[in-house]
């Protein structure tokens, strides 16, 4: 799939190890970021936590990895993205080791802490692997990087037979052992990129100091992106933690299938990342998040509609209606949001390198950490919800609300920077959105 990507430069480091790389460790760091989305049902089991404190549970790695982001982008612009990820694996794997031992709820709310980290690699990518690639390609090379959410789908296949076979400690041992292993082999297999190459040499401008990375994020356009990024990926991340839950309770599964069913719905919304990236090089990622909010907010709204039983007063006496949404209506409507969700989220990352070229660590970091906070705040807030309405689709109520959102922001945006663009420049094209 990279080799149809033109190198930025000619050097022994080729771009297409640099993505491939990148894209594994991704993999990687995903599966340990969402780690609780499987071990955590047995927790919440053996520690009779109530939904709020599950939803906490699985929520807390997702702040640490959101919150970090941002710094660590920056990081990566300033040091490199070798030196930093690999930096970031190991710290993620002493704390996904650390997590075995834990045997309280509040020493694995500090150990989820820790395991959060693997989540910051994100940023630490993004800005690694653009800087690898000319302006036109980068949407598809972001894309393929950001297949690397297929962790998600690894953990939900692998993790509930591991936890059935030697208990969810062994499930954190082995994923921490693989981040170690990846640290690893990332560090002897990459290289650094080509600006920080010429920085060294002195070929171009030292780096600027750490507040002017700020900067670009006084701009209310950086915040919309990170609005995009809180549905596209958050909800993504909220819901690849959340469906293994809703569907034993709603459904009756068992942990196993609940994991598959949940792989199910991750493995397209990570795998069509790439083809996301592809489309919005195409035809415009403006045109992709136009796709993405409308279908997502036909299927949030479908996926909201509670089981009922109505009754009608017909003609010969009282009719009863019965509705529901059966698990194969479910998965099929789960799998298409998932789908158009992968596609916005490659779409949302298309702008910054096109907008900001000079500052991805930091715009990235921060579209980043919005994002991954709406992994965090969802999963809490889906079971609040379910605490105070006692209705297991709330969860698809909020989503709906979001995605309506973004799609009125977006829309509105749009139409006033056209109407300030006839006005001022009528030729002038706003190519990425």
């Amino acid at each position: 799939m990279t080799a149809n990507l033109p190198a930025a430069s000619s050097h022994d480091n080729d771009p297409r190890q640099a993505l491939m790389m990148s894209t594994i460790a991704f993999t990687v760091c995903f599966a340990v970021w969402t780690i609780f989305s499987i071990i955590g049902i047995r927790i919440k089991q053996e520690l009779g936590l109530n939904e709020t404190e599950f939803g906490l549970l699985v929520g807390t790695p997702i702040l640490t990895g959101s919150l970090v982001r941002m710094v660590l982008g920056i990081w990566t612009d300033r040091y490199g993205g070798r030196l930093v990820y690999t930096a970031t694996m190991l710290a993620a794997a002493v704390a996904t080791f650390l997590l075995a031992y834990a045997r309280t709820y509040e020493q694995m709310l500090v150990a989820a802490l820790g395991v959060g980290l693997a989540g910051g690699s994100f940023a630490v990518g993004v800005a690694y692997v653009s800087r690898f690639f000319p302006a036109g390609r980068q949407g598809t090379a972001l894309g393929i990087f950001g297949v690397g959410n297929v962790g998600a789908a690894v953990t939900k296949f692998l993790a509930p037979f591991v936890l059935l076979s030697w208990g969810w400690q062994s499930v954190a041992q082995m994923w921490a052992a693989a981040l170690v292993v990846m640290a690893v082999v990332f560090w002897f297999t990459t290289g650094d990129d080509p600006v920080i190459r010429e920085r060294r040499a002195g070929k171009v401008a030292p780096a600027r100091s750490f507040w002017q990375e700020f900067a670009p994020l006084k701009n209310l356009q950086v915040w919309r992106f990170a609005f995009y990024y809180f549905f596209a990926f958050g909800a993504f991340v909220a819901l690849s933690l959340w469906l293994p839950r809703y569907l034993i309770g709603v459904y009756g599964f068992g942990i196993a299938t609940a994991g598959m069913i949940g792989a199910a719905y991750s493995i397209p919304a990570s795998i069509f990342r790439a083809y996301g990236g592809a489309l919005s090089d195409r035809i415009g990622a403006r045109t992709v998040l136009y796709w993405t909010f409308a279908v997502s907010a036909v299927a949030t709204l479908v996926l909201s509609l509670p089981s009922a039983d109505y009754v009608v007063r017909g003609i010969n006496g009282p009719i009863p209606f019965h509705f529901e949404i059966g698990p194969f209506a479910f998965i099929a409507v789960a799998c298409v949001l998932g789908f158009f969700m992968s596609l916005g989220k490659a779409a949302v990352y298309k702008h910054i390198p096109a907008y900001y070229p000079q500052n991805v660590g930091a715009v990235g970091g921060l579209v980043g950490m919005i994002g991954g906070l709406g992994g965090f705040i969802l999963p809490i807030a889906f079971g609040a919800l379910n605490d105070l309405t006692g209705v297991w689709s709330s969860c698809f109520m909020l989503l709906f609300v979001i995605v309506a959102a973004c799609f009125a922001w977006m829309h509105f945006s749009i139409r006033r920077m056209e109407r300030a663009a006839a006005d001022e420049a009528p030729a002038l094209s706003y190519a990425a959105e």
